[in-house]
């Protein structure tokens, strides 16, 4: 494989500063809105850094699953791997990778875990098949073979039956409020457009353009 070899030019078009809401999350909702329009796979779909308290990076990719009071939401289990190292180093980022559109938003801010009402109140809208696997998982603990992971679904759906599947107690979201915000757009000949957002101390946003 001649990796260097896989290269293309970036052509779907510019980005200039007079394109940009001065609100970076109004910014973020335009260009999303374009990509669920232009039907791309998952266009929530994110990528999430954390580091944990040995100061290993580690990724992994979670769906967003809204915008509210200034931040970017996301559910998992409380004893998973993120979850662990976001209590151990709350600082984390976010990027979304819309590659069709040659685009992608990178966030970094602080992760603070949201209330039980509001995780409640997006867990009763959930499949009921996900709730059970909530329950049914310790996500990120290790696991001999995934057929006990069956049986305890198995018992969970007989536990609960047709009846209301309450929130779990070690599951629920994450708010992640952001510092700063880049919008990168592909350019041809390497030459890409990137926009910083940063928040101020009176929390407006101050944009500046970066070199590529």
């Amino acid at each position: 494989m001649h990796y260097e070899a896989f290269r293309r030019e970036y052509t779907a078009g510019g980005l200039h500063r007079e394109m940009l809401d001065s609100c970076p999350l109004r910014q973020f909702e335009s260009w999303l809105e374009q990509a669920v329009r232009a039907g791309l796979t998952d266009p929530t779909a994110m990528v999430l850094a954390t580091v944990d308290d040995e100061g290993l990076p580690w990724q992994r990719i979670v769906l967003l699953k809204g915008l509210s009071h200034g931040g970017f939401v996301f559910y998992t289990n409380y004893g998973s791997d993120k979850a662990q190292a976001i209590a151990a180093n709350p600082l984390v980022s976010l990027n979304f990778p819309w590659n069709e559109l040659d685009r992608q938003v990178t966030i970094g801010g602080r992760a603070e875990k949201m209330s039980v009402a509001e995780s409640a109140a997006y867990f009763v809208t959930r499949p009921r098949e996900s709730q059970i696997a909530a329950w049914a998982s310790r996500q990120s603990r290790p696991i001999s073979a995934r057929a006990l992971l069956e049986k305890q679904v198995a018992v969970l759906r007989e536990r609960f039956g047709k009846g209301e599947i309450p929130l779990p107690d070690f599951w629920g979201g994450y708010r992640v409020i952001p510092q700063r915000i880049e919008f990168w757009q592909g350019g041809e000949h390497r030459l890409h457009d990137r926009f910083q957002y940063r928040r101020q101390a009176d929390d407006s946003w101050q944009i500046e353009q970066l070199q590529p």
